[in-house]
């Protein structure tokens, strides 16, 4: 082993620890097994109930709206100091929604609920097979919804540093409601596991190389201020 390598950063290692779980998950075939449990040849019977339709998909990008309505003002009237930092944050929140959604519409891949499986009129191809398309209208890889909540993981990044609490709830509060937002997806036929998982991992891996670039940039105007003193106040 070279005695002058590095381990891998962090975040890094956690980013393709979580990918290669995600990879197993997609080798597995477990997509269809679990969308078994809601669908059947007549559909999904979830489709359009009030829980799942009215509740946790529309008034989950209500909720995600106002949730980032109260971040942009949270960033901006936060005080002069670091106002550059916490928007910039905001942008990678952003970014996370705008990402999901526009490779979504990239994608040729159709929705459980189109699949001839569960009562649709398309066979089912998995969403790797990129040359292979199911005959479908498509745009359903990976959730756009999901990504309602999942676009606040960045948030994590954002506050470890200095208030770790905060940043824990925030995590354990934006995967919470990621999961019930995938789940509600899940049981309406529109997505499977997979999509929602991807969505996760997309926006974890954005909030992971937007810390990178930020701290970085953030410890390098603090060691030049401090005349080369790279360390960061608590």
């Amino acid at each position: 082993m070279n005695a002058t390598a590095r381990p891998l950063p962090r975040d890094l290692a956690l980013a393709l620890a979580l990918l290669a779980l995600l990879l197993c998950w997609e080798a597995s075939g477990l997509d269809l097994v679990v969308a078994g449990w809601y669908g059947s040849a007549s559909g999904f019977a979830l489709r359009d109930a009030w829980v799942t339709r009215n509740l946790l998909h529309d008034g989950g990008r209500l909720a995600s709206g106002v949730a980032l309505a109260v971040c942009v003002i949270a960033a901006w009237r936060g005080g002069p100091a670091g106002r550059g930092r916490r928007l910039a944050w905001v942008g990678v929140v952003l970014a996370c929604l705008v990402t999901v959604p526009a490779l979504k519409r990239l994608s040729g891949t159709s929705c459980p609920w189109d699949l001839s499986l569960f009562g649709g009129s398309v066979s089912y191809v998995p969403h790797w097979m990129l040359t292979a398309l199911d005959g479908g209208p498509g745009h359903c890889f990976p959730s756009g919804h999901a990504v309602a909540a999942f676009a606040f993981l960045p948030l994590y990044f954002q506050w470890r540093g200095h208030r770790p609490r905060l940043a824990f709830v925030l995590l354990a509060s934006v995967l919470a409601a990621g999961a019930l937002f995938g789940w509600a997806q899940l049981a309406r036929g529109a997505h499977f596991p997979s999509h929602t998982l991807w969505s996760a991992w997309i926006c974890w891996a954005l909030g992971a190389a937007a810390a990178r670039w930020i701290d970085g940039e953030r410890q390098t105007a603090h060691a030049l201020a401090n005349g080369g003193n790279s360390r960061l106040p608590a």
